[in-house]
């Protein structure tokens, strides 16, 4: 360790998914500050909860961060790390509003801070179109602290890539793109990253490169994604299952193992959007790109009509649908497909109701007006359904035997396997099954 790696006092801006594991990573080597607005999410975690379910309560307890939504604990660092979220409105264009208001509070600490060595170093992570960091948050960083960029302050980009309730790909066993406004930057900010990540790091071209790579990770995902629903439509039409044909198909060593599904979230349901509005600025149109996400926008309505179909004309069906969270295994319920889904039945006549052991009531209220079903209360009032519909992979629905499942429905009724997880289980007779 050298005297430059001694000298950095890092902040990490924002502790999401994003944010709270890389400050633990970077927390076993120094001493962190964490910030966030939020004051409730500080409170948990300086109670040693983390609500996303990344870190477990001995690990928080035990890291040397300093959890804080005060910005007076941020001047005096040489490194800020911006994790916060960039999401889009309504009309699907990029909500910067959060890159900038993060912009605004690192800024002010840039302008309270005492003049340090190294020089403070700005690093964004958050996904964005290329240009942004310096096109975008340099003035605005510039504005907030009266200060010049590239001489009083330096920019820097390190793409995240973390996989929510991945535990495989972490922090520490991933590539880290690193890449600075100048090569000095990029070499700092390599061996910051390195201490932290065996897998290493590698470096971009430049900050414009970086953005690049980064958009376009989730944005190929995405596409790949849509052609496999698309071929779901089509078999779905021949009366042909995509997963029985992704079985045999996936046995050639070159074919990309993708699956059909709903495609929501703050990543891959988001990001392709950045790279489409870049794109449209320079007067190109995204063909592929808009294409692939009209496809997966559209599969949460596809599916509630094919199951709705699957079950007859009649209307005012009682509909159970398992899970509402964007992915299994997470509580998080943010640009969830799902309720796509759960709209879509209920415009076709069927009653619904929602359940999910992971996802917080309140927020499943106040983001789309849904009451969940409480856990252990799948059957409100003794209720038998017509129609159970698995929609999101947890765990807890993947460990459903077919005794459990058939209880929840009639006889006669029909049993909607979204993600293909019941697959091998039989059914108790006059129960139907319908897949993808």
């Amino acid at each position: 360790m050298n005297e430059t790696e001694v000298a950095e006092q890092v902040a990490v801006i924002g502790l999401g998914y994003v944010g709270l594991p890389l400050a633990m990573a970077l927390a076993r080597h120094q001493p962190v500050v964490g910030f966030d607005i939020d004051t409730g999410r500080i409170a948990e975690l300086v109670a040693g909860h983390d609500r996303t379910g990344e870190i477990a309560e001995e690990s928080l307890r035990g890291a040397r961060i300093r959890f804080t939504a005060d910005p007076a604990a941020l001047p005096g660092r040489t490194i800020y790390i911006v994790t916060v979220p960039t999401p889009v409105d309504e009309a699907n264009q990029p909500d910067l509003g959060p890159l900038r208001s993060a912009c605004a509070v690192v800024g002010a600490a840039l302008a309270r801070g005492k003049p340090v060595e190294p020089t403070p170093l700005v690093v964004f992570e958050s996904t964005v179109y290329p240009g942004v960091t310096e096109e975008v948050c340099g003035p605005a960083l510039a504005e907030a602290s009266r200060l010049v960029a590239g001489r009083d302050f330096l920019l820097g980009y390190s793409p995240e890539r973390i996989n929510p309730g991945d535990r495989r790909h972490t922090v520490e066993s991933i590539v880290k793109i690193v890449a600075g406004q100048t090569p000095a930057v990029t070499a700092r900010l390599s061996r910051l990253y390195g201490r932290v990540t065996a897998a290493g790091t590698v470096a971009a071209r430049d900050i414009r490169t970086a953005e690049a790579a980064k958009v376009i990770e989730n944005a190929q995902r995405d596409i790949n994604i849509a052609f496999i629903n698309e071929v779901a439509m089509i078999f779905g039409r021949l009366g042909i299952s995509v997963h029985d044909v992704l079985d045999v198909a996936r046995t050639k060593w070159n074919f990309l193992d993708f699956r059909p599904g709903l495609v929501g979230g703050h990543c891959i349901g988001v990001d392709p959007f950045y790279l489409a509005h870049c794109a449209q600025a320079l007067g190109h149109e995204p063909e592929i790109i808009l294409a692939g996400r009209r496809i997966n926008d559209a599969m949460g309505d596809h599916l509630a009509g094919r199951i709705a179909g699957a079950l007859g004309a009649a209307r005012h069906h009682r509909t159970l649908v398992l899970g509402l969270t964007f992915k299994e295994n997470l509580p998080d319920l943010r640009n969830s497909k799902v309720v796509d889904l759960v709209r879509g039945l209920t415009r076709r006549g069927h009653h619904v109701d929602v359940h999910d052991p992971l996802a917080d009531p309140k927020e499943a209220q106040s983001f789309y007006g849904i009451e969940l079903v409480a856990p252990g209360t799948e059957r409100p009032n003794g209720a038998v359904y017509d129609c159970l519909v698995g929609a999101v992979a947890h765990d807890a629905y993947r460990s459903l035997n077919g005794e459990a499942l058939s209880r929840l429905v009639r006889p006669g009724g029909l049993v909607a396997d979204v993600k293909g997880i019941w697959r091998s289980l039989e059914l108790t007779e006059q129960r139907r099954r319908w897949e993808l």
